[in-house]
Order: structure tokens, then sequence, then C-alpha cells
């Protein structure tokens, strides 16, 4: 343990005399994940509430067969404009989002009392007419169900008849439920930037000295090999640590300081045992980078190239924390068998204010720790062949 100490201590003093190298690495890793998380927050929740809430202007071909429904449409913040010459390819090109048709039978058909039929081109690929066309939508069925009970009332008909179920909803959802869908994101930042924080270290303490030629004269020492790798593998610990700690304290100034309630409708807040909860569950992450990063590293010839393989390391265990906020998944004990998308599982569960089963965490904790012991264990025989100093060559 004395000689993983001296190692430890000369990698952790290598490091923190690159002072610009682990500043910048350190805060732009753990800012990343909170100033664009917060920064798509305000700009989708903006967005999504101003075509909310703004006067909508419909392009309608036709309206004189359909005056009460415009006139409908006028009295729910609607403005009707003339529909262009050729409607379809207008929405193609993104001209108009969304174009109302009123054939010209209409007034025939709704005279009849007969359904009738009018036409919304729009194109359901283009999410910035997503607003717009749900509203036309929604008005739409609201006139339907408004003229359909009129015509019961004047046949004599009460309109509840058409009411056969009344359903009466019991919403358990939370302010934080509602917005997981944007807020799932946040475990992919946070695996993200423990992957990222350590690259730079390991990737000097071992490509970098192979290429300085300093890991030769290092290695001759009558140390056990074990003992550099455990070394080199502590020695970016503190630094992802402070990495970690820095990004969940980026995440509770972002929920709890900028006034998510005016671009949500809702106010979300990480309170403090929340934000230590996520640390300590993501602790054993840290072990399991760097050991993952240490083998990675052994194998490249130089640190450009070492530089270019561990970027997408960081991405193939935080992707799955990104598809949680599209694809929601029930915690279950053998999911948390799986090192990283247990964490970030747990870490959606303590963000929705569920329960959580402490099988589950020490299931996810001790499959993690196990799997980062495996990648030590083959670091330590790559750094006891002799080609480890020599694969530059």
């Amino acid at each position: 343990m004395k000689q993983v100490w001296i190692i430890f201590q000369t990698e952790v003093l290598d490091n923190i005399r690159d002072t610009r190298s682990w500043v910048i690495g350190i805060f732009f890793s753990a800012l990343f994940g909170p100033i664009m998380l917060g920064g798509l927050l305000v700009m989708i929740g903006s967005s999504f509430r101003k075509d909310l809430d703004k006067t909508l202007t419909l392009p309608v071909q036709n309206p004189e067969y359909a005056p009460a429904l415009i006139q409908f449409l006028e009295s729910h913040n609607v403005i009707t404009v003339p529909a262009p010459a050729d409607p379809e390819t207008a929405v193609k090109l993104g001209d108009v989002n969304v174009v109302l048709i009123i054939p010209e039978k209409f007034s025939e058909e709704f005279s009849s009392s007969k359904p009738a039929t009018v036409q919304l081109v729009l194109d359901s690929s283009r999410q910035s007419a997503a607003v717009n066309i749900l509203r036309i939508e929604t008005l739409l069925e609201g006139y339907n169900t408004y003229l359909g009970k009129l015509r019961l009332v004047v046949r004599g008909v009460s309109p509840e008849v058409m009411d056969v179920i009344a359903m009466d909803k019991v919403d358990v959802a939370t302010p934080q439920t509602r917005a997981m869908i944007l807020l799932s994101m946040l475990p992919y930042f946070i695996i993200f930037g423990v992957f990222n924080s350590s690259s730079s270290i390991i990737i000097d303490s071992t490509a970098g000295e192979r290429e300085r030629k300093s890991l030769e004269p290092l290695l001759i020492n009558p140390a056990p090999r074990r003992a550099f790798v455990f070394g080199k593998i502590l020695s970016s610990f503190p630094f992802s640590i402070a990495n970690l700690a820095l990004t969940l304290i980026g995440f509770g100034l972002v929920f709890n300081v900028m006034p998510l309630e005016k671009y949500l409708g809702m106010q979300f807040g990480l309170n403090g045992m929340t934000l230590i909860w996520i640390f300590l569950i993501c602790l054993p992450v840290i072990f399991l980078a760097s050991a993952i990063q240490i083998v990675v590293a052994s194998f490249t010839r130089t640190p450009k190239e070492a530089g270019t393989y561990l970027p997408f390391i960081a991405l193939i265990p935080s992707l799955p924390g990104l598809a949680l906020a599209f694809f929601p998944v029930k915690s279950n004990l053998w999911l948390m068998l799986i090192p990283t998308f247990g964490q970030q599982l747990l870490v959606n569960q303590m963000l929705r204010l569920e329960p959580i089963s402490v099988w589950n965490v020490i299931a996810s904790v001790l499959t993690t720790i196990l799997v980062a012991a495996a990648f030590t264990w083959l670091a330590i025989l790559l750094y006891n062949r002799e080609q480890i100093m020599f694969r530059g060559d």
C-alpha cells in the first residue's frame, strides 16, 4: 500500500501542476450537463408555451362554405387567412404549418345532418408545427362535439345519452413525473461527465508516459506492476469525484434557482439529500470508468490515438440513460446487474420520487465494483507484459 500511495501522490501532483488542463477538463465536463439541460428545458418550455398562448394564424380554403365554423375558430384566438394556391406544396416547404380545406359540399352535408367533411393538410414529421396542429385538431373536435349535442337538443334528446361512460381521472403524477421526458436525460450527463473527467488523467499516465519515454524507467523499479496500476487508477479519483460533485451542484442550482415554472408551468427541485444519494450511488462508476479507460489507453500508441478512443468509451455506458427519456423502463433486480445502467435507473427513480429497493442499490453497487475489479485485473495483466513499454515503437 505504501508503494501504491507513492505512485498515487506522484501522479496526482503531476496532474495538479498542469493546472490549465485539469481545471478546464473538470469545469467543462461538470458544467456542460447542467448548462445543456437547463438551456434545453428553457428553450423547449418557452417555445411550447409561446406557441400555445399566441394567436394562431390558420390558412383556410373556401371559408365561405362554413361561416359558423370560421366564427367558432376566430372566437378561440384563431385568425383565418386565405390559403395558398397549392396547400400541399406550401406545407411541404414549411411556408405554412397547417391548412384547413372546406369542400364545396360541406354546406349540403351539414344542412342534411350528415357528417360534413373537412380536410387538414399537415406535415406530422415537422416538430415545429406540432403545437399548431394539435390546437387545430382539438378545436375541430370541440366544434364537432358542440354541434352534435346541439342536434340532439333540437330533436328533444338529452346530450347525456352520448356519454356512455363518465370518466373521473385520478392523476397521481407529480411535477417531477410530468417533466420526466426532459429530466430523464440527467443520468446521461452524469455518467458521461464521470467518464469524460477521468480520461485526460488516464491518457497522460499511460499513453502520455509512453510517448515521453518515462514509462520504461518507471516500470523497471522493484515495485510490483499491480502497484503502478492501482496508483494510476486511484490518481484519477480526486478529479472524477470533484467533477461528479460539481456536476450535481450545477444541476441543483439549475433546478432550484432557475425559474423553471415560468417556462414549464411547474417548479422542479432537487434537495440536498437527493443529490447526496445520487453522489453515493454514482461513486462506483468512477472506479469502473478509470479501470476501463486504463485498459483501452494501454492498447493505444499515442495520446492522440487514446484521445480518439476514450470519448467513444464514455458514450457507450451513458447512452442508455438518454434512451430512458423516451423508453421508460421499470426497475428490476436483474437490470441492476448492468453496470452504469443500474445507476441511471436508480437516479431516475429518485427524480420521480419513487420508493427504491435497498437490494437494487446493493446489486447495482456490487456489480459495478466487480466489473471494475475485472478490468483492473486485465490492466495488471497488460502491465505485466514487457510489450506495454514499447507499444508506441
